[in-house]
């Protein structure tokens, strides 16, 4: 039978310094890569591994697995090289039995994340380089299951809601062997068993009596099912694999359906690091953010923008989430054969090692990658990775990710099975009652359309706050205003097959610096190190859950003047009474899940807030004070020394002038856009670099000067000062 040795320690080197000892999994990106110094620079090289390897056992095949090395990694064994795999996200195996020796052997694994013809080329996340999942060695007898069958274990399930299940498994020198296929229930109970001689590709049909559907959260059933590779009566190898029984489709005006019932889809984009570990995480992390994602009530995750760990595909299937599941084809489209290449061999990866998950109902093409324009090539890619979707997997559905900026008669709109947009009126652009008449508008001209929503979000930071909150200004306070107004629109549109915040967890983007907070995308409805559940979370828990909750929300907005002192408390019960120093101050209905109690008569000093509802209570203090905390507003951004702008070692060519009433770096892309004569400026500016409308869309609510500072090292430091002095003489 097959032994199985997780690898825990290595010898790291990168760019030539001395090795040291490292825990596995590891990233050599846990701390610059969330930062956002050196001008949003995150080292991205080759980083060298040296790992003792085991003896191997007497009769035995070798082979080493890594579930992910972002993002090209190359493996030699004992100085031999054993192959390279280009991407970084999916598992993949090698033999090395040829290569070993009988004592001592030694791994080594160079790895590099640095930019290549590998997805992603640019997207708005860290891509954090090293070993940052699981390695083990792998030992089997000469018959055993294909362990180099795309990264997967060599067998697949496809089960029918009627009980039939399809079983193909993958042995290898198995001449004259069995593979013996039992399906157990959730008991451990045997419900159906097979046995066929052993081929290549071996094929087994069970039926299953009365089977017990999966059937999302409501209740997650699971089978197993057990391959066992016998030759005569001894089994030389052994993989299983859990799934269960579902339908799912979809309905353009009706939105999603599970097992034949209405299952209306609400939930959250995750992305998988953690502070200061980056992707090197664990079990432990995984099951802390499932937990975190069932306590708001979602029950889809949108596991952007890559393959996730196989650890969290299995809580989504024991947890009952629907997932969509994608590849990073994101913001970048590279038009060489070889990106085009890795696009069809990351798809065909995460669907291979993915198949088996019940959890899984959607695979995912792509992700923003209009940015930089429409054409022809990047339509056949995708056409392409769409057919090839369907052609390894004609049970689920395909699904991508739109810009706003892709019009509604794109012929991008019609090349999925249903698709979902990524809208963010409210925060880069607009108003965030532009949703709701936008998403009218598709569905009106694409009836036939199913239409989602895979991204909105607003950044919130903790330390900023106000009773008045509006767009941009970062504040606790607009973000949950926001997110607010976003479940009402959704609530009205029942056509919408899902929707997706982005995101659930703050999540590092190296080459942000926003709202005082350098390094990091801070539109989770969680901090980013999973401690605090900002007020946005208690919106929709309040929404999305039936379990009595009741939340003040503002318990950072402390301080309170007059005319800040309105208290607004989210629930899922009808009404909330609410008392001030243990008296009552009055009784309000939960309108839109949200009781709204105006400027409360506060001492001077600490006061107790309680919320009632039902049986449960929140409490919270503020301070009563006689002036507006200045603290709690985000400082403009005075870029007059300019030196962010210039290289290390350099003096500034000039000084940044701000002349009132006209244009500047200081103003937004937006503003500058919609003004005849600065917007002129600017489109050429853009049009020279090769951004696309997309992208200037999504940039729109930043200012050109933070825009500036994301390009980083990229842009000569003459540019800012260049285009700050012809903003200067254009008045607004």
């Amino acid at each position: 039978m097959r032994t199985i040795t997780q690898l825990t320690e290595a010898l790291f080197a990168k760019d030539g310094d001395a090795p040291v000892k490292v825990a596995l999994p590891h990233t050599w990106n846990a701390q610059d890569g969330q930062d956002g110094e050196d001008d949003g620079a995150y080292w991205r090289g080759m980083g060298s591994y040296h790992l003792d390897l085991p003896a191997p056992i007497p009769g035995t095949r070798q082979y080493i697995e890594f579930q992910g090395a972002n993002h090209v990694a190359t493996v030699y064994c004992n100085g031999r090289e054993i192959g390279t795999h280009r991407g970084g996200f999916s598992t993949f195996r090698y033999d090395l039995t040829e290569a070993m020796t009988e004592k001592e052997n030694i791994l080594t694994v160079e790895v590099t994340n640095a930019p290549s013809d590998v997805y992603p080329q640019m997207a708005d996340f860290t891509f954090f380089g090293g070993l940052y999942r699981p390695v083990r060695l792998i030992q089997v007898p000469a018959a055993h299951f294909d362990l180099l069958k795309t990264g997967t274990t060599g067998l697949f399930i496809t089960p029918h809601v009627a009980g039939l299940v399809r079983v193909d498994a993958f042995p290898v020198n198995a001449e004259g062997c069995t593979v013996r296929v039992d399906l157990c229930d959730a008991s451990g109970t045997v419900v159906a068993t097979g046995t066929a001689p052993a081929e290549a590709h071996t094929v087994l049909k069970l039926q299953v009596a009365d089977p017990h559907l999966w059937n999302g959260r409501i209740d997650p059933y699971l089978y197993t099912a057990k391959a066992t590779l016998l030759d005569g009566g001894d089994e030389m190898d052994e993989v299983t694999a859990t799934f269960g029984f579902r339908s799912f489709h979809v309905d353009s005006n009706q939105g999603f359906f599970l097992n034949g019932k209405s299952y209306p889809l609400h939930g959250v984009a995750r992305h998988q690091d953690r502070l200061d570990m980056g992707w090197a995480i664990t079990p432990k992390e995984h099951a802390e953010d499932i937990a975190l994602i069932q306590e708001v009530g979602a029950n889809t995750i949108r596991l952007a923008h890559y393959q996730h760990d196989q650890v969290f595909y299995d809580l989504c299937d024991q947890t009952g989430m629907v997932i969509w599941a994608e590849i990073p084809f994101i913001s970048r489209f590279n038009p060489s054969q070889a990106a085009h290449d890795n696009t069809i061999s990351q798809m065909t990866e995460l669907i291979a090692q993915n198949y088996n998950h019940p959890s899984i109902c959607f695979w995912g093409i792509s992700n923003e990658i209009t940015i930089g324009g429409e054409c022809e090539p990047l339509y056949q890619n995708l056409c392409e990775l769409n057919a090839l979707c369907k052609r390894l997997d004609p049970s689920r559905l395909t699904t991508m990710a739109e810009l706003t900026m892709v019009p509604m008669d794109s012929e991008h709109v019609y090349i999925t099975d249903v698709l979902s947009y990524n809208h963010y009126y409210g925060w880069y652009m607009g108003d965030v009652s532009e949703n709701g008449p936008w998403l009218d508008e598709f569905h009106k001209k694409n009836p036939d359309r199913p239409v989602g929503i895979s991204e909105y979000g607003a950044e919130c930071i903790l330390s900023w706050h106000s009773a008045k909150p509006e767009n941009h200004d970062y504040t606790e306070e607009y973000q949950a205003y926001y997110h607010h107004e976003m479940l009402k629109t959704f609530a009205q549109r029942p056509y919408i097959w899902s929707t997706h915040v982005w995101n659930m967890f703050d999540f590092a983007a190296d080459a942000r610096d926003e709202g005082g907070c350098k390094g990091r995308n801070n539109k989770g409805l969680v901090t980013y190190d999973r401690k605090i559940k900002k007020d946005a979370f208690y919106v929709y828990k309040a929404y999305w859950t039936t379990e009595p909750m009741v939340h003040v929300s503002g318990r950072r907005f402390t301080d309170r003047a007059p005319g800040e002192r309105t208290v607004t408390v989210y629930t899922n019960l009808p009404e909330v009474t609410l008392l001030l120093n243990g008296e009552v101050v009055g009784t309000q209905p939960a309108v839109d899940h949200a009781a709204v109690f105006a400027e409360l008569p506060l001492q001077d000093g600490a006061n107790t807030i309680t919320a009632r509802a039902g049986d449960v209570e929140d409490t919270i203090t503020l301070n009563g004070v006689a002036e507006s905390n200045p603290a709690y507003v985000l400082p403009k951004d005075d870029t007059k020394a300019g030196n962010w702008f210039v290289p290390e070692g350099e003096d500034a060519p000039g000084e940044l002038e701000f002349i009132e009433g006209h244009f500047s770096i200081n103003d937004k892309i937006g503003d500058i856009l919609a003004h005849p004569v600065a917007g002129k400026i600017l489109s050429e500016m853009f049009d020279r670099a090769g951004v696309g409308t997309g992208m200037m869309g999504m940039l729109s609510g930043f200012t050109l000067a933070n825009m500036l500072k994301m390009a980083g090292k990229n842009m000569p430091a003459s540019v800012p000062f260049a285009l700050n002095d012809k903003l200067n003489k254009i008045a607004k």
